[in-house]
């Protein structure tokens, strides 16, 4: 038997997303609901009085590694790095024209961008309230630009309404406030919430929903210059005796809500997609990019961990040179911070105690994918006046989002043709990189009908194949925080455990800035109490 809707709860949604469409999709929904945190940003560490000559140890050249590496190095810990990479940053990562990838399955990729064009497979936003990264590309000399989210130019799609036809942003927004706001009204006027409000009240509501839903003076969402100024008109103004603009006709009220656009109206209104975001000028990698400089002679890159072990005096990490595999080496420092991701973490052989060791392996990985496509031309911007922002789609490929520099620009372009979650990042995993290249444009062909002539080439990432993540973030739930959270984040002998899946904001690079940042104060603390370098 159906259940009630009038009595299907928050609660309810969340379990039956988690049930239908996993951790990842949950993680969203908890997102666009509110219930994720907001990361906790740290003025300047206070790291005074290192006992000289003590050591440290850091896995991971990631955000974290590196934020934990540059505070330790200028409290003047001797500080040494191993990265899996051959390259610094970890996710903070962009695909550029001649760059290489290889897979987990031996799958190659060889990026075919024109020069100055990029791709980020993995982070590619940084919110204005993410104090704790903005504030290490301005110490690092890395120039951020504007990050279109919301774009009302953009598209809003759905293969099961308006005949799979893309309708623009703003119309979408305008004709559900409008709906909305005309529907609030006739109760206000009826005074059906007369109980509630007095009358002077009641006219100031009246006149914020008439502004709000753009009415007209008898508080009606219709045609006409109040709800065009909204949603477009039909024929824009122009100059001489035909430059008279047609309005536009709002799509009904059964229809707006049938087609469950309003589950994307609301996005630009989440706090970490609230404007104002951020890129860096050239692509997310730059901050890497500049911390690897920053640190170079502390890193040594092309280095896989296979086990890590401490004693009463010292860590002890051995690791093979992937440049060189079979040969293994040693490491060896005082303390260890390890940022390595939960998912690579849990299969090395680490004596730590019992309850932590259950708490890495208690957190699984999202699986998501994001796919790179460069044209011949910026057809988004020359054909459809669309210049940043994000269309959304029902199709797996979920969302397409045009790119938020070089406006106007002549040559070609790249869009981020794909970028989902969940069961359909599970399914594009699945096939090859050239198979799921293929796919975005076949998807996004019912959005864009100038894929099939534009189109020149791509590069996908299926986060669950890249070898140094296995999957794109952590996921956490309110189960497995109460068991296991305060266990990863405890400082276990000599060793402690960072990023973002250490924080209350995974997925985000201010979460492994807060995380590293907090790891090392505390271990700080503990290796000041100790008094001695030894």
């Amino acid at each position: 038997m159906r259940r009630d809707l009038h009595n299907f709860n928050r609660r309810d949604l969340l379990r039956m997303i988690g049930m239908t469409a996993g951790e990842a999709a949950l993680y969203r929904a908890m997102s666009c609901l509110g219930h994720t945190a907001e990361p906790t940003v740290r003025a300047p560490l206070d790291l005074q009085g290192a006992p000289p000559g003590a050591s440290v140890l850091v896995l991971g050249a990631g955000i974290a590694g590196m934020t934990a590496a540059y505070e330790l190095r200028n409290a003047g810990y001797k500080v040494q790095v191993l990265e899996y990479n051959d390259r610094p940053g970890g996710r903070n990562w962009s695909l550029r024209g001649g760059d290489s990838y290889t897979e987990l399955g031996g799958a190659i990729q060889h990026c075919g961008f024109d020069r100055g064009l990029y791709f980020n497979p993995g982070p590619w936003r940084i919110p204005y309230h993410h104090q704790g990264i903005l504030g290490y590309a301005k110490r690092l000399g890395v120039a951020v630009e504007p990050f279109v989210q919301i774009n009302y130019n953009a598209y809003v799609h759905s293969q099961h309404a308006f005949d799979g036809r893309p309708q623009r942003y703003r119309e979408v927004k305008a004709d559900y406030q409008g709906h909305v706001a005309e529907l609030l009204s006739k109760a206000i006027r009826r005074e059906a919430l007369n109980e509630e409000l007095t009358a002077e009240d009641r006219e100031k509501i009246l006149t914020s929903l008439r502004e709000w839903g753009a009415l007209d003076s008898e508080y009606r969402y219709v045609i006409g210059e109040s709800s065009s100024n909204r949603r477009g008109f039909r024929k824009p103004s122009g100059g001489g005796p035909n430059g008279a603009p047609e309005y536009s006709a709002p799509v009904g009220v059964a229809q707006t809500l049938d087609a469950g656009f309003w589950r994307r109206v609301a996005g630009g209104d989440e706090l970490d997609r609230q404007t104002t975001l951020f890129q860096p000028v050239g692509g997310m990698g730059r901050i890497g990019e500049a911390f690897g400089r920053e640190l170079a002679p502390l890193i040594r890159y092309q280095t896989r961990v296979v086990e890590i072990q401490q004693d009463d005096a010292r860590v002890t990490v051995t690791f093979e040179d992937t440049a060189a595999p079979g040969s293994r080496q040693t490491a060896r420092a005082q303390w260890c911070v390890c940022t390595i991701p939960l998912s690579i973490l849990s299969g090395i052989p680490l004596n730590v105690g019992s309850d932590m060791v259950a708490a890495i392996r208690a957190v699984p990985y999202a699986a998501s994918f994001k796919i790179g496509l460069q044209f011949k031309r910026r057809f988004w911007e020359e054909d459809d006046q669309i210049y940043g922002g994000v269309t959304y789609t029902d199709l797996p490929i979920s969302s397409i989002s045009y790119p938020s520099c070089d406006y106007q620009s002549t040559g070609k372009g790249v869009l981020l043709g794909a970028y989902s979650w969940g069961l359909d990042a599970m399914e594009f995993t699945s096939m090859t990189p050239q198979e799921r290249v293929r796919k975005a444009v076949a998807y996004g062909t019912q959005i864009h009908p100038q894929y099939a002539t534009e189109f020149d080439n791509g590069i996908s990432v299926a986060w669950h194949r890249v070898p140094f993540a296995m999957g794109c973030f952590g996921l956490w739930n309110t189960s497995t925080r109460a068991q296991h959270y305060e266990h990863l984040c405890a400082i276990d002998g000599r060793i402690v455990l960072a990023g973002d899946h250490v924080s209350y904001f995974n997925g985000w690079q201010e979460g492994a800035v807060s995380s590293a940042l907090d790891a090392i104060a505390r271990l700080h603390q503990r290796i000041v109490a100790q008094g001695s370098a030894t």
